[in-house]
């Protein structure tokens, strides 16, 4: 299954070992970002190194894993999507989100509840992501 994976989502699999890290490594899914979702984790590193208690190379390692795992789609691919995502986004920091579902024509999974506030993008939570694959 094809799925945009918002920033929270990999924050979440950094934070703890959980079920949401086990989905980002499943075979199940297909996972995709928009590039600057890495971009933000490495500028916040020292930020999350504290907050998640790991050391720098658990930190790198989790790195490499998101790298091989999730295809990263540049913010060029989805410029002629942003202004349809601006109409549909509740949130205009997820605009880039819903520009990745709409050029790829697939759901989100995030934990954001407020982006269910619009009926053209299915969005997935993790729990609802786990029974559906099931």
């Amino acid at each position: 299954m094809l799925l945009v994976a918002d920033a929270n989502i990999l924050f979440s699999a950094l934070i703890r070992d959980s079920g949401t890290a086990e989905l980002i490594i499943s075979d199940k899914l297909e996972l995709i970002t928009p590039e600057f979702v890495l971009v933000e984790f490495e500028k916040h590193k020292k930020e999350i190194l504290k907050k998640t208690h790991r050391s720098e190379s658990d930190f790198q390692k989790f790195m490499v894993i998101l790298r091989s795992k999730i295809e990263i789609i540049p913010l060029s691919e989805l410029r002629k999507f942003i202004k349809d995502a601006e109409k549909i986004s509740p949130d205009s920091d997820d605009i880039h989100y819903f520009a990745a579902a709409l050029k790829f024509n697939c759901p989100i999974w995030t934990q954001d509840k407020e982006l269910k506030n619009q009926g053209k993008i299915k969005i997935y939570n993790t729990l609802e992501l786990i029974k559906e694959l099931d």
